[in-house]
């Protein structure tokens, strides 16, 4: 199973890399690490996460509070955003286009 990140949700990848970077050194690659790990929990088992709507799911992590929120679509997955679980929980619906 092919796993694409929309270039919106690549953009929030790096800027949350950096963030967390910033924090500490090496917590940014830790995130990373958790992003990848998650990546292939979902190419393993993509409906086992959270539904939000037909064929979008979300996968949350599981040290930071971020979730990956994404669409599967002829047996691929399009992460359509990298998400702070904590902030405006709708902002990527407008990416379903």
């Amino acid at each position: 199973m092919t796993i694409r990140f929309l270039e919106v949700a690549e953009i929030e990848l790096d800027q949350a890399i950096r963030w967390y970077e910033a924090q500490a050194p090496g917590l940014g690659n830790t995130f990373l690490i958790e992003i990848l790990s998650a990546t292939d929990r979902i190419s393993q088992y993509p409906e086992a996460w959270q539904p939000l709507g037909q064929d979008i799911h979300r996968c949350r992590l599981s040290r930071f509070p971020y979730g990956l929120i994404y669409a599967i679509e002829d047996g691929n997955i399009l992460i359509l955003a990298v998400a702070h679980l904590h902030r405006e929980p709708d902002f990527w619906r407008d990416r379903l286009k």
